[in-house]
């Protein structure tokens, strides 16, 4: 098999998108993601994505949950599923010798998965586990909060899982429903990574799925409206010792001719030791154990955001050394060998982490499902190593723009005992 073999996209007559990405392996991957998310859902709905996930493995008409379970493991496989705010991903990664297994098993959960009563209500109880487990954490409950001040009132500040209130509700009837409304071709795409032969791929899956004719009305979802500002500050108590500090900027969405450079600025800002977060807020001023950065776009949004823990006394100190940070790559231009610099991170990360099967997996289902067509990974290279000093500023300019940010913090409760004296700012 050609290692450098060039992926392509079979689409079926009822829209489902094929993406055959063959590479030299001992493995293959097949995978499928459907464009229902978070925030596709109502404040009645919230966190039904999610418990969908949850259920199909659960059982089919021909497969219990253990055999499901066995099917896969019981060749040396595993298998997951994740749910973010604009899609769901099933997927299974087996020796390449059982790919016809990984296909129809995957397929058999996405079209014929039973949703028990018995299981449901378990499996609803374990989902409230994982939220309590999540609430516990000062980062994700930061990270939660901010995210729910960055787009107020707009389905992108829901939480994945949802709520126990929200949950509480739901039947068997409703995921039902809301996979019949949903989960379908048209709205999926498949990617299958690895060593397989083409021509019995698109056999495969054509035999299963390819001429099931289900279509479906336009997805929910109010897009993000950007005349109403965010919330600026938001706090949460919890029994921590630290100051969990989490600094937000609402920005644009994945198409924009920006991201890119976007992408530069943030590996700039926080991806790694040697970015300027972590050399001047650890590094220098050890006001944090960790820092780091992150840019994330959605379909007409995107956030970029900052996050650490510090000792409470030391929180105004840090976000005041953060924001001088972020004026630095606003006002001025990367120098030159820093821009190479980070460019050359940016690729060579890339690179490594593209010589895993999943990896190709994740990249051509996620970009498939935000572009519409196929985005290779040359011209992603292409397209960061293009970026100038001058594109990153401008994005800079764009992406931290006072009047879209928003700070969330996670405190110690009030009156608790603080070591060496600290005391919440």
């Amino acid at each position: 098999m050609n290692e450098m073999a060039v992926p392509r996209v079979h689409t079926f007559t009822n829209g489902l998108r094929l993406v055959l990405a063959p590479c030299e392996a001992e493995s293959v991957a097949f995978g499928l993601f459907v464009g229902a998310g978070s925030r596709h859902e109502t404040a009645r709905t919230a966190g039904i994505s999610h418990f969908i996930e949850h259920m199909l493995f659960k059982g089919t008409k021909k497969r219990r949950p253990i055999d499901i379970t066995r099917e896969i493991e019981g060749r040396g496989g595993n298998f997951n599923a994740f749910t973010g705010e604009e899609s769901t991903c099933y997927y299974a990664h087996l020796p390449h010798e059982f790919f016809g297994e990984a296909v129809d098993i995957i397929l058999d959960m996405y079209l014929n998965a039973t949703i028990p009563e018995d299981e449901f209500e378990r499996e609803k109880g374990v989902i409230v586990e994982e939220i309590r487990m999540y609430s516990d954490e000062p980062d994700s409950v930061a990270m939660e909060n901010l995210q729910k001040a960055l787009f107020p009132g707009n389905g992108l500040g829901m939480p994945v899982a949802g709520t126990p209130e929200s949950l509480a509700p739901m039947r068997p009837a409703d995921l039902r429903r809301y996979i019949a409304a949903n989960y379908l071709p048209s709205r999926t795409v498949a990617v299958i990574a690895g060593r397989f032969d083409e021509a019995r791929a698109v056999e495969e899956v054509a035999r299963r799925i390819g001429r099931c004719r289900r279509r479906g009305a336009t997805l929910g979802g109010s897009p993000v409206d950007f005349s109403v500002p965010p919330c600026g500050e938001v706090a949460a108590e919890k029994d921590v010792q630290q100051t969990q500090l989490a600094i937000g900027y609402r920005t644009f969405g994945v198409r924009d001719r920006r991201k890119y450079a976007a992408i530069v600025m943030d590996a700039v800002l926080g991806r790694g030791m040697s970015s300027r977060l972590f050399q001047e807020v650890r590094e220098k001023r050890g006001l944090s154990y960790d820092i780091a950065s992150r840019m994330q776009f959605f379909q007409d949004a995107g956030m970029f955001t900052v996050a650490a823990g510090m000792d409470g006394a030391k929180s105004s100190l840090a976000v005041s050394t953060i924001d001088r940070v972020l004026d630095g790559i606003r006002s001025r231009k990367v120098p030159r060998a820093e821009l190479e610099r980070t460019k050359a991170f940016i690729l060579g990360n890339f690179r490594l982490t593209h010589e895993s099967v999943k990896a190709k997996l994740f990249f051509y289902g996620s970009t498939m499902l935000s572009f519409g067509r196929l985005v290779t990974t040359d011209e992603q290279v292409d397209a960061v190593r293009s970026v100038t000093a001058t594109d990153v500023l401008e994005a800079a300019e764009a992406v931290l723009d006072p009047a879209n940010r928003s700070v969330s913090r996670v405190v110690p409760l009030a009156g608790a005992k603080r070591p060496h004296g600290g005391v919440v700012s």
